[in-house]
Formats: structure tokens, sequence, C-alpha cells
């Protein structure tokens, strides 16, 4: 009898019913608990700098209230009051003096983080950012320590740079996927490693996700080594992705050392056989994305000179960026 019911679709259904409610309510809950301890420590942050501010304590003793703060919350209440996380308590309300902006799609953990960046217009990028593409703690760390903002910033003006801090990044077109470089520090690759651009796109492969985070968000991967046959010659494009949002294939080319003038050539090729052999009448135009170790900018702008084809040459590095010069170049370009 109960053999019966278990391969019973009526019951099943159910089954997955109530499992769906109760995760529904679990997340709710979590959220909600989330939310009120974010709303907490904002005013527990809110309530030590007003009464630093109200003069309720000597000078001299300032620096010793979060110490004293600290060992007596931690007696009365247990852990989660380190001096550590009172400074950045204090941090969240002087960063977010209302609490209304906060968003309660983040958690403290993702606030404890966004609170560490220095740069308001960094800051808020982050924050915009993790929402938008939900990261985990653990991919916004990644990208803090990648630069992303900064890569993402150099090369646009003033007024660009703004708007990148407060809208996140919007791919609307090829050139939205420029970063300067890209990172692919998830490669490992020992020291003095001699590899090969297979040895590259294999490990692309398979460290697919890391690589999608790094690439931005609407990427679905078609396959790698995509064959193309023309004149009774066979090409190979290295990695094939499709964009959801743009509607095109996005074709990636891998070089080690300079890009070359015939590796635009060779790129150009691939977008012309997608564009009329591959595309759907759905699909827009293909884009190219040649990512090189070295390039030399003059050579090629006049490569692509009065060229239509949604074609990128960008640089890519196994090693993570020196976010310093990365943060002047910046600075520089806001300054002037």
């Amino acid at each position: 009898m109960m053999a019966d019911l278990k391969k019973n679709i009526d019951y099943q259904g159910l089954i997955e019913r109530i499992g769906n409610t109760y995760q529904s309510a679990k997340s709710k809950i979590i959220s909600a608990v989330n939310t009120q301890m974010l709303h907490a420590y904002w005013q527990i942050g809110k309530d030590i700098i007003e009464f630093e501010q109200g003069g309720k304590l000597k000078a001299e003793y300032g620096k010793q209230l979060l110490e004293n703060l600290a060992k007596d919350l931690s007696l009365r209440f247990g852990q989660g009051f380190s001096r550590s996380n009172l400074n950045y308590m204090r941090l969240l309300y002087n960063k977010y003096p209302i609490c209304e902006t906060l968003s309660h799609k983040l958690s403290w953990s993702h606030y404890y983080e966004l609170l560490k960046v220095d740069d308001d217009l960094a800051r808020a990028f982050y924050e915009k950012q993790t929402i938008t593409e939900n990261w985990t703690i653990r991919e916004l760390r990644r990208q803090k320590k990648s630069g992303l903002f900064h890569r993402l910033a150099i090369g646009k003006d003033k007024a660009r740079i703004l708007e990148l801090s407060k809208k996140g990044q919007i791919i609307k077109s090829e050139e939205d996927f420029i970063k300067n470089p890209h990172v692919f520090e998830f490669m490992n690759f020992p020291e003095n490693y001699q590899y090969t651009e297979t040895d590259i796109e294999k490990a692309i492969i398979n460290n697919l996700q890391q690589f999608l985070l790094e690439l931005g968000k609407g990427f679905a991967f078609i396959g790698r080594q995509q064959r193309i046959t023309l004149n009774n010659r066979h090409y190979f494009v290295d990695l094939v992705f499709y964009h959801v949002k743009l509607k095109c294939y996005v074709l990636i080319d891998l070089k080690i050392g300079e890009v070359e003038h015939e590796h635009i050539g060779q790129m150009k090729l691939y977008l012309g056989y997608f564009t009329k052999e591959v595309n759907e009448e759905t699909d827009n135009e293909p884009i190219g994305l040649i990512l090189s170790e070295e390039k030399d900018d003059i050579m090629v702008e006049y490569a692509m000179l009065n060229d239509k084809s949604k074609l990128i040459v960008s640089k890519y590095q196994l090693y993570m960026p020196d976010i310093e010069q990365l943060k002047n170049k910046v600075k520089e370009i806001i300054e002037k």
C-alpha cells in the first residue's frame, strides 16, 4: 500500500508543494532575521556615535570606549560584540546615516565586507553589483580583491565612472565587456610554468563558474573548440558563449603573448561565419573578444580602423592586479 502511494503522481506533487512551501517560508524567516539584525547593528552604531558626539565621554577616554563596550557587552550577551564588530557597526551608521538606504537583500556579512572599501564610489558600485548579481560573500571578496570597479572605470570619463558607481555594470554593448585587465588568478598556474593556450582553455573550463563571474552576468556556455569549415579548411573558435540579455553569440580567442593583426583578421572571419551560418533571425550580431597577455593599442586601432565589426581586444593576467595603481589611475580621471 505504501509502495503504491509513493508511485502515485499526485502524491509526489503533494510532496513537492509542501517542500516548496517549507523552503519558501524558511528563506523568508532567514531574510527577516538578517534584516532585523542589520537594523539592530545600525542602531547600535548610531547609539555609539551619538554617545561620543553628545560629550558624555571625556576626550581622553574616547579611544577606550569600544574596548570597554566589547568587554561589558560580551559579558552580558555573549558573542557578537568584539571590538572589531562594534567598530564596523559604528562605521555602518557613519556610511549609511539613513537606515532605509540599507538593502534587505544583503546580510550583515555583506555590509561588513563593503565597509572595508574606503572609496565611497567603489563601495556604492560593489553594493549595487552584489544585489544585482546575487554575489555570495566569497564572490564579493574576490571582486573587491581583483579591483573590479577600478578595472571597469579605467577608459571611462568622469560622468561614466559616476554612473558606474550608482548603477553598477549594465551590459548594453560589446564595449561593456572591457576590463583593464581581465583577471584569471583562479587558474593557479605554478610560478614560471610554461603554459600554452590549450592549458589556459582547459583551466577556464575547469573553473567555468569563476570565469563566468569574471566575464559578468548573462553568459551561457556553448562549447570550446567550435569548428568552422570553409573551403575545405577547418578553423576552431576557442570558446563560444551566448549572451542572454544581448541575444548574441560571444566568440572568445585566447592568445599568449602579444596580439597580432592576423589574430584580428581571424576573429573577423569567425564573426562573419556566425553571422551568415549560425545566427537565427532573432539573434543580434555576434561579438568577438580576443584576450591576450599584451597588446599594442596603436596596432589594434589601425587594424580595426573604420571597421564595423563588434570586436574587442582586451588584456588578461593570471595574477591579481596592483589595486593602488588602479585606484590612482581612476583618481586622475576623476580629478581631470
